[in-house]
């Protein structure tokens, strides 16, 4: 499905949250959209791998990292699990790393930065709960419609 962010927010202003213009675009595909899955971890990636080796089914991961800038909650590997188990794309409050072969995945990446450290992985944090940053409720369940112009957030699907 092709759709402008743009065009969203001129046709239904009242029911988005709109992202504060805070990620950069990693993956090849800057356009993605599907059901939310939250994580919120620190400085450990270890759920984040357990669930990109779920099948996507099209959602989007968003993965609260805190806004964490000293290490990487995903590298290559994790960006091309998340391709080919059909995820949509990933959303990251902190920083991924092997940017330039994710640069080269077909998946939706949104991130703070990069980094070339990688987390730990003692497997510490929430699934499935309400995160908040760049000014928006992520919320298991809601819908996320993002591309190189920004990212929102809806209850229910628009398109």
């Amino acid at each position: 499905m092709r759709f402008r962010t743009t065009e969203i927010c001129d046709k239904f202003p009242d029911f988005l949250q709109i992202s504060e213009p805070v990620f950069s675009d990693y993956g090849k595909e800057t356009m993605m959209h599907g059901l939310v899955v939250t994580l919120k971890v620190f400085e450990d990636n270890a759920l984040v791998r357990t669930v990109l080796e779920e099948p996507g089914m099209c959602r989007v991961l968003v993965v609260d990292g805190g806004g964490s800038m000293r290490c990487a909650l995903l590298g290559d590997k994790l960006a091309t699990m998340a391709k080919e188990n059909s995820w949509s794309g990933i959303v990251i409050n902190g920083c991924i790393r092997d940017s330039a072969v994710i640069s080269r995945i077909g998946i939706g990446i949104k991130a703070l930065g990069v980094h070339p450290l990688r987390s730990i992985k003692r497997g510490f944090g929430d699934r499935d709960i309400t995160v908040r940053f760049a000014g928006v409720n992520f919320i298991p369940g809601h819908y996320i419609y993002a591309d190189e112009d920004g990212l929102l957030v809806v209850e229910n699907p628009l398109l």
